[in-house]
């Protein structure tokens, strides 16, 4: 696998971005409210599946190994293993799923989809893992990590589709995508 000179840095800009937004947060549990969330759409359809994927596991592995990336200024391999640890492992992959259907297909109904595929699979990993680190039931794990996320979520992935469908149309435009 190559990657160009350009492609590590909008990696890097995506991670760093990443970073930022996810100390805009506000507590609300064991599941703190983020930005994050929307930096993780924008990554994928932006950047598109590979690219998304590389921006948000340097994220998850800056936050790994210590740094204090994840929210309210947190970092080291105790955050990646404890309740919110299955949120932080699906990011990757939400940026991935969301980069595939950006790269697919072109219809912004599809990169919608998309975003909305990846966010229910962060959300299945997530609850799982709160429910097993937390030692709670799935439908408890699933109310408290989840339900009070759903609406707050879905407001950040129609203004990230809005924005990284924009900025993806015209760096494609340009012929820098």
């Amino acid at each position: 696998m190559k990657i160009s000179t350009k492609d590590l840095i909008l990696c890097a800009l995506f991670a760093a971005i990443s970073c930022v937004l996810a100390q805009i947060s506000f507590p609300l549990g064991p599941v703190p409210f983020t930005m994050l969330v929307m930096a993780i759409f924008l990554a994928g359809a932006i950047l598109g599946a590979k690219r998304g994927f590389i921006s948000q596991l340097v994220y998850v592995i800056l936050g790994a190994i210590g740094a204090p990336v994840f929210s309210n200024l947190h970092g080291g391999i105790a955050v990646v293993l404890g309740p919110t640890g299955g949120f932080i492992i699906a990011f990757p992959f939400m940026a991935l799923i969301t980069g595939y259907f950006a790269d697919k297909y072109k219809s912004k109904g599809y990169i919608v989809l998309g975003m909305l595929i990846g966010l229910i699979f962060c959300y299945a990993v997530g609850a799982a893992w709160l429910s097993y680190a937390a030692k709670m039931p799935f439908i408890n794990a699933l109310k408290v990590g989840v339900l009070p996320f759903i609406i707050f979520d879905i407001i950040k992935l129609i203004i990230a589709a809005v924005i990284g469908i924009n900025i993806r149309t015209r760096l494609a435009k340009s012929g820098l995508a």
